[in-house]
């Protein structure tokens, strides 16, 4: 029987940070929470302790692969329950990673289709450097020389400088998405869903689920035979739908342990 997999988005989907856990309810209602990643000697991520025994089993079940616009380096902080992925995708579809190791072939083949498909990387980076207001922008960041991305403060960011940004680098080959307190900048043919089906095919899986909360989560979800998504994010904020796709009412951390039951639950039908 062919392998059922399983490809999910991290950060806001599956793991959350202490500003986006949306514990709304009492506190003696609240999960209990488990740390899944430290950063300079400090909690920075989690999932509910529930979540993480969906997890385990679900790694039991299924190939489960994570698929995160996280760098190679971000992604090795986390320490996610279950086994360990064989399969793991960085950089949002920049970096497949085999047992832990980059695969050189296909980040080769990746920069081949961005040198041919969209503008450089150089440009993109000048036009945010000359229209990004210091008052707002916190840094100025760039991920594994694929893409580009700014941490600003929301509050002060303005709502048309996003649109503008994103008109600008539709016409070049890249798209925008705001992600919390990052603005980042993609390019078009750098997608998770490209990578995602090159493990289908590695393993043979004829079932895909997948699960995202963003923008950039888009392909991956219409690319899955199943998807979900949460009640928070930018596909929740634009009531972004499709065919397939549940989108799922939690906010929050127990929005990850409610996909976590979606996935285990398809795989078991399977």
């Amino acid at each position: 029987m062919s392998p059922v997999l399983v490809a999910s988005d991290l950060d806001r989907t599956l793991i959350y940070s202490s500003a986006a856990l949306a514990l709304t309810m009492p506190d003696a209602r609240a999960p209990r929470l488990l740390c899944v990643e430290v950063h300079e000697s400090r909690p920075l991520s989690y999932l509910t302790e529930t979540a993480a025994g969906l997890l385990t089993d679900l790694g039991d079940r299924a190939v489960f692969v994570p698929t995160t616009t996280r760098t190679r380096k971000q992604y090795q902080r986390i320490n996610l329950p279950g086994p360990t992925p064989a399969y793991a995708i960085c950089a949002n579809g920049g970096h497949l990673l085999v047992d832990g190791v980059t695969d050189h072939d296909w980040h080769a083949a990746v920069l081949a289709r961005l040198a041919d498909e969209c503008a450089p990387l150089a440009e993109v980076r000048e036009h945010l450097t000359a229209t990004a207001d210091p008052a707002w922008v916190r840094k100025h960041r760039v991920a594994e020389d694929l893409f580009a991305y700014l941490v600003v403060e929301r509050e002060l960011l303005p709502e048309e400088w996003v649109k503008e940004l994103a008109v600008w680098a539709e016409n070049r080959g890249w798209t925008v998405s705001l992600q919390g307190r990052k603005i980042y900048a993609v390019p078009k043919p750098l997608t998770k869903s490209a990578a995602v089906r090159e493990v289908a095919r590695r393993t043979g899986a004829t079932l895909t689920l997948a699960a995202g909360d963003s923008l950039l989560d888009a392909d991956l979800l219409l690319a899955a035979d199943r998807g979900w998504r949460p009640g928070h994010g930018e596909l929740a904020d634009t009531g972004w739908t499709a065919p397939g796709i549940g989108a799922l009412p939690e906010r929050g951390v127990v929005a990850g342990e409610r996909i976590l039951r979606e996935f285990l639950k398809a795989a078991k039908e399977a």
